[in-house]
């Protein structure tokens, strides 16, 4: 790891105006990912602002009766809220399914949001990658990509977004506040992250010194019935083959509305707007289910080792949605 130097953020101002006088900074909180990705020499910044102290750390209630989530809530503090597990199970179950106890711990919402692809070929510097170096390729297309995109990916970048609960977050229509340069301004969910495109190597639409300050999740009634499920190769410290997150509200065997994200699938968490259009207004069954899952997958474009990600992904989703019908 080369040496780097450190500074403390006195507010979020500050931080901006650190990162603003130098660009080669980087921001530090619960550092479960960028000090993994510094000892790996992925990531080498020459300077540290930690944001620790000055990222909120509070879980309130806002008036419209939605959730205000401070960007320094611990990923551990989050998941046990009791007004997240009460309306918002999916978002609980997502952070319990994304980490260890001792991550979960240290790891914070700000972060998770931005923590990088661990495709084994952006990890590793013997080896090109056009996300950590533009330009020089992306081998995955015909290595080892058993676990990376199915949807969504460019001929630059096949690699998926790691995070169970941006997944959550997307299903949700969360809304991401950030400090930058110019000032506070917010930004939507799906909206936060990109797919690779030509510019693989931008995994967001934030801009240079772009600072999260806080996560809203707007109110959502039927959230309460919400189940976030995750298929992995071993039950604990690995990310998701394909993961579900959804919300149904089901009257006399009509769903009235639904909520869907993928997860595991893409470059960014996946929200399904096909399958939630299709859902709309139609019998909650088995069926409809498997119906509204096929349209959504008809877009995948799987590659040589990853094709059964798309049966895998009906599967889950169609459970998903019995579950919730039945538990309705």
């Amino acid at each position: 790891m080369r040496p780097f130097d450190y500074r403390r953020a006195e507010d979020a101002r500050s931080a901006v105006a650190a990162l603003d006088e130098r660009p080669d900074a980087m921001y530090l909180g619960g550092g479960t990912n960028l000090v993994d990705l510094m000892r790996l020499g992925v990531a080498s910044p020459e300077m540290l602002v930690d944001v620790t102290r000055i990222s909120s750390s509070a879980v309130e209630e806002s008036a419209d009766g939605g959730l205000m989530i401070g960007a320094g809530v611990r990923n551990s503090d989050l998941a046990c809220d009791p007004l997240v597990r009460l309306r918002h199970p999916m978002l609980a179950e997502s952070v319990l399914a994304g980490a260890s106890g001792q991550i979960r711990n240290m790891a914070t919402v700000g972060g998770n949001l931005l923590q990088r692809t661990r495709c084994s070929y952006f990890q590793d510097i013997s080896k090109p990658c056009n996300k950590r170096q533009p330009g020089s390729g992306c081998p995955a297309r015909e290595g080892d990509h058993r676990n990376l995109a199915i949807i969504g990916h460019s001929s630059g970048c096949v690699a998926t977004h790691p995070s169970d609960m941006a997944v959550a977050l997307a299903a949700l229509g969360a809304i991401v506040h950030v400090e930058g340069r110019r000032g506070p301004r917010t930004v939507p969910m799906p909206g936060l992250h990109r797919l690779p495109g030509d510019e693989p190597d931008r995994d967001t639409v934030l801009e240079a010194g772009d600072l999260i300050t806080a996560v809203e999740v707007p109110p959502l009634s039927f959230a309460t019935r919400s189940h976030y499920r995750k298929v992995r190769d071993r039950a604990s410290f690995a990310f998701a083959v394909v993961s579900v997150a959804a919300a149904l509200d089901v009257a006399d065997g009509v769903v009235r509305d639904c909520r869907i994200a993928l997860g595991g699938v893409a470059h960014v968490p996946w929200r399904a707007e096909v399958a939630e259009a299709a859902l709309r207004g139609s019998a909650a069954t088995a069926t409809e289910f498997t119906r509204a899952a096929d349209l959504e997958l008809a877009q995948a474009r799987p590659l040589r080792d990853n094709g059964f990600k798309v049966p895998l992904a009906r599967n889950v989703l169609v459970r998903t949605l019995i579950d919730l019908t039945e538990a309705s």
